[in-house]
C-alpha cells in the first residue's frame, strides 16, 4: 500500500530534504552573499516539506475512514444472524402468551362427587386437588377471548368420556404481565376422526391473547417453522425446524388416517401435544399432534 504518493508531474525532492539532513553543517561569514544553490535550496526546502507534510496529513485522514469502513462492514456481517435471533426472540415472545398448559386430573377416593365443583373451588389449595392424580399432560392455544382453547382430543380424551366425575381438567395460562393462572377447563366439543377438541374457561378477554390464525393451503416444504407446547411438563418450550413434508397421513385416535398432516424436524415431544406449529409470522398453521418413532405413532 502506498501511503504518501506525489502526482508524476511533480519534481522528484531532493534526498536530503524528506527526512533528516546528513551533511555537515557549513559557517558562512555573514557579509558574504549568499550562493544561488543555497538559496535556491532554502526556497524550495519549505514548499517540498509541505507537499510531503500534506500527502502525509491525508493519508494519515484516509486510514482511519478505510479502517471504519472495514469494521463498519463486519459489523454488518455480524448483525445479519444476530438479527435472525432477535426475530426469533421476538416471535417467541408474542405468541408465547397464546399457549397454555393443561393438566387432566384425576380426583381419589370413592366419596367422590359426580359433578364438577364450582369455578372458584379449584385452586391448588384444594385438598382434593392436592390429591388428585396427574393422569397426563398436554399443550393448547387460545382461540378467542370467549375462552375458548383448541388442543388434541387425545390430551382430553379421559375427561371427554368421563362418567364418574372423577376427572378434571386444570389450563394454566400466562397474562400480559406475564404471570401465571389457572382456571378448570369444560369440553364443549371435539372430534376424535380429525384428533381435535374445544375447552371453554371463564376467564376475562383482557387476559386472554388469542393466536393468530393462518393457513396451511401455501405451505412450502423448506420454509421455516417453530413449535411452542409444553413437554414432559416444561412449560412454555420452544423448538425450531422446517417443513419436511406435506400431505402426510397419520392415524387418528379412533383409527381413521388424518390426510393432509405437516411433517416437521421441529422437535415434538410428549406434551406438545395441541400445541400451535406456527410460520415466522407467528400465525398458526397446524395444531402439534404425534411423533414418529421406529415404534410408531406416539
Amino acid at each position: 500500500m502506498v501511503l504518501a504518493s506525489l502526482p508524476s508531474s511533480s519534481p522528484s525532492p531532493p534526498p536530503t530534504t524528506l527526512i533528516r539532513r546528513k551533511t555537515a553543517p557549513s559557517i558562512i561569514p555573514t557579509s558574504s552573499p549568499t550562493p544561488a544553490s543555497s538559496r535556491s535550496s532554502k526556497r524550495d526546502d519549505p514548499v517540498i516539506t509541505r507537499r510531503t507534510t500534506i500527502s502525509l496529513l491525508a493519508s494519515s485522514l484516509a486510514l482511519p475512514s478505510l479502517y471504519s469502513s472495514s469494521l463498519s462492514a463486519r459489523a454488518d456481517e455480524k448483525d445479519e444472524p444476530q438479527q435472525d435471533e432477535d426475530r426469533v426472540v421476538q416471535l417467541f415472545q408474542e405468541a408465547s402468551p397464546s399457549v397454555v398448559f393443561i393438566k387432566d386430573l384425576e380426583l381419589r377416593g370413592a366419596a367422590t362427587p359426580t359433578k364438577s365443583p364450582p369455578e372458584e373451588e379449584l385452586v391448588e389449595d384444594d385438598e382434593e386437588l392436592r390429591n388428585a392424580k396427574v393422569e397426563g399432560t398436554g399443550s393448547g392455544f387460545v382461540w378467542d377471548k370467549a375462552g375458548h382453547i383448541v388442543t388434541n382430543y387425545h390430551v382430553v380424551a379421559k375427561l371427554a368420556t368421563d362418567k364418574s366425575g372423577l376427572h378434571r381438567c386444570k389450563v394454566y395460562f400466562e397474562d400480559y404481565k406475564g404471570d401465571t393462572f389457572s382456571k378448570e377447563g369444560k369440553i364443549v366439543g371435539f372430534d376424535p376422526a380429525f384428533d381435535l377438541a374445544v375447552l371453554k374457561v371463564d376467564v376475562e378477554g383482557d387476559k386472554l391473547r388469542p393466536a393468530l390464525m393462518g393457513t396451511s393451503h401455501d405451505l412450502r416444504v423448506g420454509q421455516s417453522c417453530f413449535a411452542i407446547g409444553n413437554p414432559y411438563g416444561y412449560e412454555h418450550t420452544l423448538t425450531t425446524g422446517v417443513v419436511s413434508g406435506l400431505g402426510r397421513e397419520i392415524p387418528s385416535p379412533n383409527g381413521r388416517p388424518i390426510r393432509g398432516a405437516i411433517q416437521t424436524d421441529a422437535a415434538i415431544n410428549a406434551g406438545n401435544s395441541g400445541g400451535p406449529l406456527i410460520d415466522s409470522y407467528g400465525h398458526v398453521i397446524g395444531v402439534n399432534t404425534a411423533t414418529f418413532t421406529r415404534k410408531g405413532y406416539h
